[in-house]
């Protein structure tokens, strides 16, 4: 139960990410990143509650996607290896979401830029840092064309029950584009990883509220980045209905 709430954060991250890119495409001010989203929260009536609620619900999805990596681990079943990595790579996303919002609902805030700079310039400065930076944006592109992939291909119906007749027309409408959209913007975060790898300067890595905003400064950014918002949105709502037919 704590899990699905976990997929109904995420959600919310997600539709509020969604806003946000949008927002910018309009010449408005904020940050587009998980940071910014979390800071909307904050902003509503009882939004410490929800954010509390936001941090319990994705610590418990993670613990179960740790429960997953583990089950999988030592089978003879290449597939149920594959499935091992996927969950704890997405285990991983969940505790980092889940401890940028418990920053905010202890009253604090955090820069989504910043931090990933301050990572960046950290693996850069390592013995083989520039390989290494370059790697992670590889990976980060890597992930982001898999988003697509999934959703193009449908994948994620593995991933659901799925109701019958409109309702399910309607989710695997969401499926394909929001994980379309997240997918462009995860491949986008990659290439500025890349960028900072190659030229030395972890300034051009600015995490996600970076890569959006730099789909607004190319030739029809803004109607690039309102698609993606759109995007993202849609995958926020997806990720709702998940919440509700995941298979766990």
């Amino acid at each position: 139960m704590l899990a699905r709430v976990g997929y109904a954060a995420s959600g919310l991250v997600h539709l509020l990410l969604g806003y946000l890119a949008i927002r910018v495409a309009f010449n408005q001010s904020g940050e587009t990143d998980q940071a910014g989203a979390l800071a909307e929260v904050a902003e509503l009536p009882g939004g410490t509650v929800l954010l509390w609620v936001i941090v319990v619900g994705l610590i418990a999805l993670s613990l179960w996607l740790i429960v997953q990596t583990v089950l999988g681990v030592g089978s003879a079943s290449k597939k149920r290896w594959v499935r091992s990595l996927v969950a704890a790579g997405k285990a991983a996303a969940y505790v980092a979401l889940g401890l940028t919002a418990l920053t905010f609902a202890l009253g604090q805030s955090a820069d989504g830029s910043d931090s990933a700079q301050q990572a960046s310039a950290t693996i850069l400065a390592l013995p083989g840092g520039q390989f290494l930076l370059g790697a992670v944006g590889m990976i980060a592109l890597a992930i982001g064309g898999y988003f697509i992939f999934k959703g193009v291909t449908r994948k994620f119906e593995e991933d659901l029950t799925i109701p019958s007749g409109t309702p399910g027309r309607a989710v695997r409408i969401l499926g394909v584009v929001g994980y379309v959209a997240k997918g462009i913007a995860t491949g986008v975060v990659g290439i500025l990883l890349v960028v900072a790898a190659a030229t030395l300067d972890p300034k051009s890595s600015t995490g996600l509220d970076g890569a959006l905003k730099s789909l607004a400064e190319l030739p029809f950014g803004v109607v690039v980045l309102v698609a993606v918002g759109m995007g993202l949105t849609a995958y926020g709502i997806y990720t709702f209905v998940r919440a509700r037919y995941a298979r766990l």
